[in-house]
């Protein structure tokens, strides 16, 4: 039982350290770009 709970544990910190490191090291900067769309006001 505590071998499965060891083997547990490190799981979650090889994921967390995994999910950390995608964080800083990924390229998680939006998209950018313009968009153009007439719009009628209306006012007359």
């Amino acid at each position: 039982m505590i071998r499965i709970l060891k083997i547990l544990v490190i799981l979650l910190v090889l994921g967390f350290v995994g999910l950390v490191g995608f964080a800083y090291l990924g390229d998680l900067s939006p998209r950018v770009e313009d968009i153009r769309e007439p719009v009628e006001l209306g006012i007359d």
